[in-house]
């Protein structure tokens, strides 16, 4: 890029980059960002809807998933150009603040971004163009906001009605009704009253892949459940209520940081030495039997002397966790992760209702399972999948998470919107409505605001194998006609939709971040390339 002199004294340009470096400005520049946007959208409708298909992702690893997770999809692609970099990174917002939505609003970013590159084209000015698409936002939400309807926690049918919507079309979708009562109950279970509000933390919700049985077997574990063999076969393996220690120590011979010689010279001494030796063991085991606790779980090993002691006792005891899975536990159980057996004492114990351990065959061999339920008191709670293993169980997890993370974010906000794209359909046309009052360009980017929202509904019919136009035509008049719960069903047809619920939260983010990107994106003027590409 260089700079042409004007006085035409015939001096050498000044050179700013480099000879390969390409720069690319005015309509080119849209031209280039319109194309990227519109291919990324592309790239992701097919997957929209009920009627969505899957995309099959293999990894220059080796690895093959196949998924209709727009988030799933998108952390997959390796993206070069800036554009579908700012759609990876709208992708992300949504999905780190919602968990749901994230096709649909790729989807609409992608529609604004069309319908700026056909005004940009008619000479209108990108920021006239942000000004319309920002004052359409405005009232979008204004719309949503009136239409919105309030929703409890113990509102069970309309939040089971919102994870079913969440589910459908993915692969959990054929077991949404069970499913939908054990993400609502785990739900509810973790949510806590903060100000007046809720709170539901999803973290605190844990999915465990029992690779057996069906989809339909899953079930709900007001606990944890943990994958890890029994050291010892005389350990109970089922157990009634009882309290639990959970230590971050070992239950061993305390080694020295120095190393040093001890000389034995009679057999007494030997047999001294390792008496006290097993005093110390026994002090250890003896201590953890007094204190009433049925179930030791231990972050570091365990002898096997006192192993055995506390079986000879019936208590079960865990050892070599992972911390995480002992900070669960202590968590679960509401105990104190202790690091030295003479802390325990009635304040550092956790309390469980009931103890199993199943066994299981694998392709590694018999494999335990210790289900711990704590109950109403647990300070989590775990979704037990069953189904297939490996990548198909996966699958189902995202299904689960995208329905629980709706189920969670309507709890908070307290709002739900009818699905099946009847509120960007009720927004376009009041949207319509309300540019027959503005009397500037602004006007024309309004209407393109409201071209974009129709393509949520557009895109259902036109994944259901249904004419697209036929069905906006008809939506649009149905919602004229007063049926203002009129949507897209699960056949691709104009239906009033009576049990059809989505979160208002997710709903509105997804609109309000694709138009800030869309509208960052119009702020470009030129493109600078050190590739030259």
């Amino acid at each position: 890029m260089s700079q042409q002199p004007n006085d035409g004294s015939g001096r050498a340009p000044v050179a700013i980059v480099r000879p390969t470096t390409s720069v690319t400005s005015g309509v080119a520049v849209t031209q280039k960002l319109v194309s990227a946007a519109v291919a990324f959208g592309n790239l992701l409708k097919g997957t929209f809807g009920p009627n969505g298909l899957d995309k099959m992702l293999y990894k220059t690893n080796g690895e093959t998933a196949v998924t209709n997770d727009g988030a799933k999809i998108v952390a997959e692609l390796l993206v070069k150009h800036p554009a579908a970099k700012a759609f990876v990174q709208l992708a992300e917002s949504q999905e780190n603040a919602c968990g749901d939505g994230v096709t649909g609003c790729v989807i609409f970013a992608s529609e604004l971004m069309r319908e700026s590159g056909v005004l940009l084209e008619k000479s209108l000015h990108p920021l006239v163009l942000v000004n319309g698409y920002q004052d359409a936002m405005h009232q979008t939400i204004e719309i949503l906001e009136g239409i919105s309807k309030p929703v409890s926690i113990d509102d069970i049918e309309v939040l089971q009605s919102v994870a079913k919507t969440a589910m459908t079309g993915t692969s959990v979708e054929s077991v949404s009704g069970i499913l939908a009562e054990l993400v609502v109950s785990a739900a509810r279970h973790v949510a806590r009253q903060s100000a007046g509000n809720y709170i539901v933390d999803t973290e605190l919700v844990r999915m465990a892949k029992k690779g057996i049985g069906s989809l339909s077997d899953t079930n709900l574990v007001k606990g944890i459940v943990i994958d890890k063999n029994l050291d010892l076969e005389k350990l109970p393996r089922k157990l009634a209520a009882g309290k639990v220690v959970v230590l971050s120590c070992p239950l061993e011979i305390e080694k020295t940081t120095y190393d040093a010689e001890i000389e034995i010279s009679t057999t007494e001494q030997w047999t001294s030495f390792m008496a006290a030796e097993e005093e110390i063991l026994n002090h250890k085991a003896q201590q953890i039997i007094d204190s009433g606790a049925k179930i030791v779980f231990c972050a570091e090993t365990i002898d096997a002397r006192i192993m055995h002691q506390l079986a000879d006792n019936d208590i079960c005891a865990l050892a070599s966790m992972e911390k995480s899975g002992a900070e669960d536990v202590a968590l679960a159980t509401g105990a104190l992760l202790i690091d030295h057996v003479d802390s325990i004492d009635d304040t550092t114990l956790g309390t469980f209702e009931s103890m199993i351990v199943e066994t299981f065959d694998s392709e590694e061999g018999l494999r335990d399972r210790l289900y711990l339920n704590v109950g109403n008191d647990s300070g989590l709670t775990t979704i037990d999948v069953c189904g297939g293993g490996g990548a198909t169980s996966e699958e189902f997890i995202r299904g689960l998470y995208d329905a629980l993370n709706s189920v969670a974010k309507t709890i908070e906000s307290g709002y739900t919107l009818c699905g099946g794209g009847n509120p960007h359909i009720t927004a376009a046309l009041q949207l319509r409505e309300y540019a027959e009052s503005i009397s500037g360009r602004e006007r024309l980017a309004i209407e393109g605001f409201s071209r974009a929202l129709e393509s949520i509904p557009t895109t259902l019919v036109s994944n259901s194998g249904n004419n697209m136009l036929d069905g906006l035509l008809e939506l649009r008049s149905q919602i004229r006609l007063g049926n203002h719960n009129s949507g897209i069903d699960v056949d691709g047809k104009v239906t009033v939709l009576v049990d059809v619920w989505e979160c208002s939260d997710t709903v509105l983010h997804a609109l309000q971040a694709a138009c800030e990107t869309a509208c960052g994106l119009l702020r470009v003027d030129q493109v600078i390339s050190a590739r030259g590409d």
